[in-house]
Parts: structure tokens; C-alpha cells; sequence
């Protein structure tokens, strides 16, 4: 007799993609039943619901599956009067299941919050009765590094499962990924309308039992590439124990089938009659291992006897036991961060204080650091090298206590890559400069540019190595991503209730809009409004670099939560008017970098020079590479260790940006200096407020010229803006100033993890 929550109505989609039922037969899954749940009460743009069916556990599972079930109307929880295996199990939730589509959770695995979405559109795209997904194999006590289940072939899209491909991979003991233990949906009414179930005798294998039966039945198989199914292995696995009871269903299984393949064509016959031995062969083989253990001779051979194809199994414990005996190279270990560990996610060069993105990351880690928390920096991609296989980190990136960069060697403070890829394009960089200066430079050896890797799309690797180095033993305080771009990385940290945000140093859909005006084109990626916001909802919260940024978040990203943390800068002891000779431009390698001082040189400064024809621009930063308009008085000084001197020297600061969003660091770097800068509106979005009267505004060359040319004749009026400048940066961007906010989030909150 079944016990259950009081059933509500059939269920209908509110959010268009569909109705989804999740499945979870639990037995005795306590210590990973509040996280499945969680991963698939998370599930996007899909209604959902969960079917716990409890299978007589003997844990506290039935007790923290009630409590989920009251705790959220979308949880329902059946608990069976005698256990039944999970096929029982299962089929009891099959016969409550109100979704259009079935899917199957174990109380173990977790799901990628996407998965159901995507899945459910693909089938009815193509007309799929089941549909399927990549595996994440993970083992929880982290033995083996997080793997694809699925190789070769497999990995190229999107496509069909025939009856015939399905038996060749599901051999017992075969060299291919055993299709058998994906976890597919299932259309409801293709189940009904074929009178389709499990089959409760079965303990093990049910789930490819009724995919046969299936394909035989005519229904259409889906296998999808994307890994969205995170299988945990452990010790208590219930696929990774085969007795010889179980083995006999197996076979008793196959041999109830059997008869109906009899009108198949030939390629089916022989791939089940191969599939069928190898399910005769496990099963001799486990009653051979049975027999040993039992010191049983008898049973031994007779067995052996019977089915002595069964011997050649032998050859994988003996294997097994051989690879032990053989050292083990050392390899990087994961999952071993807690409690009062930060991972940062970063796909951007990130050497040191280098850029304004770069130091505002680090001044995060170090408010992380004065938290009293641990930063650690993740980076999945060897992309980030772009065409220098090799870079050298300075002494600032000591904030983070590990750095962790997928396909790199660590040779003291320089980080070199063995990523093929990077290294042919340092070869074709090289061949393409030297082509130029013997003016081939055309075809192949044209100049290209490296992928801009924070914005590149996300591969099979980056993901594995998310999910083998920034997933926690213990739960982690929290998880920040640099930029939305890396949300993806999200999931794959597999902790359901994981604290997360995105780091929002600029937004990226007004700098499109900005450059789009300007018929200019944005080094990073053209991303639109709607691309950005349904980047920042996937995290819990969003760390806004500005008050703009975060009343964007507030009135476009529901449930997320805004945390604003201007930029803070060490503030210099007292202001410095600076020499009345030279101007100075900060800035690295990016497009609005670029376009403005292009702008400043061209249209600005050759009146700047003529009033003043001792004075000096400086040029600092990576934004040098890209100059490509000259003119006299200007000294181009590329990337500089220490800007400090600089800006000492420097009497005027410029900041003559004319796209781009977000807080511009550099500003706030040159007001820390305690510096007379001028600025455009564009470098002042969403601090003219706070900073007005500090720095003088001009849009348009000759009032800019005019601004530049006053201060570096007026040693009073210059020393006094310096003044305003660093009292407003004493207000506003000191550390505790400006990160208060993002420290009180980083503190520990009242745990959902138990219902």
C-alpha cells in the first residue's frame, strides 16, 4: 500500500518548454538526497516535479524527503510498504508522474539547471520519444579526475540511436561507453500509449531493459553530446555491485525478450545475439568470482564449463591488480577546498594589476583575504595565453592561495602551456611579423588576432576541469565568476547550493549599443540586453562595479541579488600636482582604450602641444601595441612594472574614453594618486555624482584641449583639482569604503542544504 502527499491537479506548463516529472527512487540517500533535488528543482524555463519514492530505507532519507516535500509544493514523496528495487521504485512514481516528460534522477547525481530545457526542445524539434545526454562521471572522494562518458564520435552532435547502434554499445565488458547507463527522458504518453514500465524484476539494468523494449516498441532515441547528467561513482553505487542474483534476472531478462527479435532484420539479430552472450558471459563470470570467494572448486568449473567464453573476463581484475603495482605519475588533486574557500573562475590574461579588469579581480581577492577567507583562482582555458605560450605572474597574484591554469607547467613565477594550439599560433604570429617586414604578409600569413578568451565558448575540457578543480570536499563559501561569460562554470562546481556571483566590471550590451553608434566594432564580443541578463540570472547574486550596474541588475535580473563593490585603490599619503609638463594616458589593449586615445591624439592633442610645445604625453600599457597615429611630444612606453612614479611625475591625467560601461578603473587609480585628470561623460558614467568638481568634463576635442592646456599652465588651479581628486577618493574608494558590501555577503548565511 503507498503513502503519499495529497496529489494537486494535473499539472500544465507555465513556462513554455514543457511540464517535466522527475523520478528519484531513494534508498537509503540521505547523505545526497537534498542536493539531487535541489539540481532539479533548478531546472530553467521548464515546470517541474519531483517524485521522491522512498524503498523502505533504513537511513533518515524517508525523514529528509518529507521535509522536502513540505517544504516545497513541487516535491512529492511516496513511501512503499516493502522494498522493490529501483525498478518498483520507479515505477510507482510512474504511475503518479503528471509531466508531459519522465525523467530519471538518482538520489546520487545531480543535473546541470539547462538540461531539461534544452533536451525537451531538441525532442520536439525532431520528433524524439526519448532523449538522452553526456555523462560527467565524478567520483566524490575525488580518486579519479572528473571524465566524459562518452568518446570519439559521440562527441560530434546531435543524433539517432537505432536499435541495432544501441545493442552494439551496451555489450557487457565491451570496449565502448555502455549506452545503458545514460539517464534518458521519456515522453509520458509514448510510455502510456505503449503500455511500457519497468520491469520489477530486475535490480540492476532496468533502465536499459525498458530502452530496449523501447526501440523494439518503435520509438525514436535522441542522444545529445552536451555533459548535463552528473554521475556520481562511489562505493555505494548501486551500478558498480553485480551479484550473481542479480545476474540470473539479467539473463532471465534476455531470454523473455529474445523471442521478439525473431522478425528483426539480420544486423539487429546478431548485434542482440552478441550483446545476449556477453550478459551470459558477466553472469558465468560473477557466479565464477562467487565460487572463489566461497572456495567453492566445483561450482568453479562448472560455471566455467557452461560458459567459457567467461574466462577472458578474468583479464580485467588481473589487469586492475597490475596497474596498481605500477607508479603513478603525480597529478594535480581537486576537491579538497571547504568552508572558507573563494574560488574566482577567470578566462582573462591575468599576470597581475596589468589592466583595469585585472585589478579590480585582485582587489576582490584581497577584500576576500581581509574577510578572513581563502581566494583561489581557477582558469579552464589555455586560450588566455593567446599567441605567448608562456607568461610570468607578478607578485600581486600572491593574493590567490592556489592558481590553477588547465594545460600550463609551473616554473617558479612563470606559467608555460603544452596547449598545441597556442603554440601554432605563436609560430604563425612569428611567420606573419616576419612576413610583413618582407611585404608577403598575405594569405596564411596574414596578422590574425588571438581569440579574446574570455568570451570564447566554453569546451568539454573547460568544463571537466571546473568540475576537478574548483568543487569543494566541504561546501565552499562561494563562487565568483569573472564576467557573466563564465557562468557556465556554475554547474559544473556540483553543489546545487553553492553561494555564487558574477563579477560585473562593465556592461556589455550598453557598450554595444556605444559602438554600434559609433559604426566601431568592440574587441571583446557583441552581446545584446536580452544575452546579458540571461547571463547575470544564473548566479545568486551580482557584484556590480558601480551603482549603474547594480540599479541595472535591480530593475532587469530578477532574483538576483545587486552587491555593490566600487573599485578601492591604496590611497597615496597627500595629492601631487605633478610636473606641468606631462599628461599621461593609462590603459590597456582594449577596443574603448584604443578608440579614445586614437581620438585624444588625433582631434586633442595637436592643440595641447601647440599651447604647450614642452609638454609630453606618455603613453602606459598595453594599449600602446594598438597606436597606430603618431605625432610629436607623444612617448610611447608600453607595459610598465611600476605606474607609481608615473603618476607622481605626470600633471595632468587624461581619460578621453568615448565607449564603454562599468567604472573606469583607471579613473579611479589616477584620483587615488591624487591627480587633476580630465574626463569625458562616457569615463564618468555612474560617478558624476560622486566625483563632481574633482575632475574637469569635456566631450568634444577643443573644449578637452582647453581643459588639459589651463592646468598645465595654472600651477594653482592644478594643485587644487589634485586636492579634490584625492579627497574624493579618500571617500569613496578606500578599501573598507567601498567593498563593506561585499564583505557582509561573503559572511556566512543560514544553510538551505537541510530541509
Amino acid at each position: 500500500m503507498l503513502q503519499r502527499n495529497k496529489l494537486g491537479p494535473v499539472l500544465t506548463s507555465c513556462k513554455g518548454k514543457g511540464v517535466i516529472s522527475f523520478i528519484i527512487a531513494n534508498y537509503n540517500g540521505q547523505r545526497f538526497l537534498v542536493n539531487a533535488v535541489a539540481s532539479a528543482l533548478a531546472q530553467r524555463d521548464v515546470d517541474v516535479e519531483v517524485i521522491i519514492v522512498d524503498d523502505c530505507s533504513t537511513d533518515d532519507s524517508a525523514q529528509v524527503a518529507m521535509a522536502l516535500a513540505q517544504s516545497d509544493s513541487r516535491v512529492r514523496f511516496i513511501a512503499l510498504s516493502s522494498n522493490s528495487g529501483p525498478a518498483g521504485a520507479r515505477n510507482a512514481g510512474l504511475a503518479e508522474a503528471r509531466g508531459e516528460w519522465i525523467a530519471v534522477l538518482d538520489n546520487d547525481d545531480l543535473i546541470h539547471p539547462g538540461r531539461s530545457a534544452a533536451l525537451i526542445e531538441e525532442a520536439n524539434a525532431c520528433g524524439a520519444d526519448i532523449i538522452a545526454d553526456n555523462l560527467v562521471l565524478f567520483d566524490d572522494e575525488a580518486a579519479t579526475p572528473p571524465s566524459s562518458f562518452l568518446k570519439g564520435k559521440r562527441l560530434d552532435g546531435p543524433q539517432w540511436i537505432s536499435l541495432a547502434s544501441y545493442l552494439e554499445q551496451t555489450v557487457m565488458h565491451g570496449s565502448a561507453p555502455n549506452l545503458g547507463f545514460l539517464k534518458p527522458m521519456w515522453r509520458r504518453e509514448w510510455l502510456i500509449d505503449n503500455h511500457l514500465k519497468y520491469d520489477a524484476n530486475l535490480r540492476i539494468a532496468e533502465d536499459d531493459d525498458l530502452i530496449v523494449r523501447a526501440l523494439l516498441a518503435g520509438a525514436r532515441y535522441r542522444l545529445m553530446p552536451q555533459p548535463w547528467y552528473f554521475y556520481r561513482k562511489h562505493g555505494a553505487s548501486i551500478s558498480h555491485r553485480l551479484s550473481p542474483a542479480n545476474a540470473d534476472k539479467m539473463v532471465e531478462a534476455i531470454d523473455r525478450v529474445g523471442p521478439d527479435f525473431a522478425s528483426q532484420s539480420g544486423a539487429v539479430r546478431r548485434a542482440w545475439d552478441k550483446r545476449s552472450r556477453s550478459i551470459r558471459a558477466a553472469c558465468a563470470f560473477t557466479h565464477m568470482i562467487d565460487a572463489i570467494k566461497a572456495k567453492r572448486l566445483g561450482h568453479f568449473c562448472k560455471a566455467a564449463i557452461g560458459t567459457p567464453g567467461a574466462l577472458l573476463l578474468f583479464r580485467q581484475p588481473i589487469m586492475s591488480k597490475l596497474q596498481r603495482l605500477i607508479p603513478k605519475l603525480p597529478r594535480g588533486e581537486g576537491c579538497k577546498l571547504g568552508e572558507t574557500d573563494v574560488v574566482f573562475i577567470s578566462r582573462q590574461r591575468l599576470i597581475g594589476a596589468t589592466n583595469g579588469s585585472s585589478a579590480y579581480l585582485l582587489a576582490l581577492a584581497q577584500a576576500v583575504r581581509d574577510a578572513g577567507l581563502t581566494p583561489h583562482l581557477v582558469q579552464p582555458s589555455p586560450s588566455l595565453f593567446g599567441r605567448t605560450p608562456f607568461i610570468k605572474l607578478r607578485p600581486e597574484m600572491d593574493v590567490f592561495a592556489s592558481i590553477r591554469i588547465r594545460q600550463s607547467l609551473q616554473i617558479e613565477a612563470w606559467r608555460i602551456t603544452y596547449s598545441p594550439g597556442v603554440w601554432l599560433r605563436a609560430l604563425h604570429g612569428a611567420a606573419s611579423r616576419l612576413a610583413q617586414k618582407a611585404g608577403l604578409a598575405s594569405g596564411w600569413l596574414a596578422e590574425r588576432k588571438a581569440p579574446y578568451a574570455i568570451a570564447t565558448p566554453w569546451t568539454l575540457a573547460d568544463r571537466l576541469y571546473i568540475a576537478q578543480f574548483a568543487r569543494g570536499s566541504r561546501p565552499l563559501r562561494a563562487v565568483l565568476l569573472d564576467y557573466f561569460f563564465q557562468a557556465e562554470a556554475i554547474p559544473y562546481v556540483m553543489d546545487p547550493a553553492v553561494q555564487s556571483a558574477i563579477i560585473m566590471h562593465d556592461r556589455f550590451s550598453a557598450r554595444d549599443e556605444q559602438f554600434a553608434a559609433a559604426g566601431q566594432k568592440d574587441s571583446v564580443a557583441a552581446i545584446d540586453q536580452a544575452t546579458e541578463i540571461a547571463g547575470l540570472m544564473q548566479a545568486d547574486a551580482v557584484i556590480a562595479i558601480q551603482k549603474d550596474e547594480a540599479d541595472f541588475v535591480r530593475a532587469h535580473v530578477p532574483h538576483t541579488k545587486p552587491v555593490l563593490a566600487p573599485m578601492s585603490a591604496r590611497i597615496v599619503k597627500a595629492p601631487q600636482p605633478g610636473a606641468a609638463s606631462e599628461v599621461l594616458f593609462v590603459g590597456s589593449n582594449t577596443a574603448p582604450n584604443v578608440h579614445g586615445l586614437h581620438w585624444f591624439i588625433e582631434f586633442v592633442w595637436p592643440a595641447v602641444h601647440a599651447a604647450c610645445p614642452d609638454a609630453v604625453l606618455i603613453v602606459a600599457g598595453k594599449v600602446a601595441d594598438a597606436i597606430t597615429v603618431h605625432r610629436p611630444g607623444v612617448r610611447i612606453l608600453g607595459l610598465v612594472d611600476d605606474l607609481a612614479p608615473l603618476y607622481a611625475n605626470a600633471g595632468v591625467v587624461v581619460s578621453p574614453l568615448l565607449q564603454g560601461s562599468g567604472l573606469k578603473i583607471k579613473l579611479v587609480e589616477a584620483l587615488a594618486h591624487g591627480k587633476a585628470a580630465v574626463v569625458t561623460s562616457v569615463t564618468l558614467q555612474g560617478v558624476a555624482d560622486l566625483l563632481k568638481g574633482a575632475v574637469l568634463l569635456a566631450d568634444e576635442p577643443e573644449p578637452f584641449a582647453q581643459a588639459v592646456i589651463s592646468l598645465l599652465q595654472d600651477d594653482k588651479a592644478r594643485a587644487e583639482l589634485a586636492v579634490k581628486a584625492w579627497d574624493a577618493a579618500s571617500q569613496n574608494f578606500g578599501p573598507k569604503t567601498a567593498f563593506a558590501e561585499f564583505s557582509q555577503w561573503l559572511k556566512p548565511t543560514c544553510s538551505d542544504r537541510d530541509p
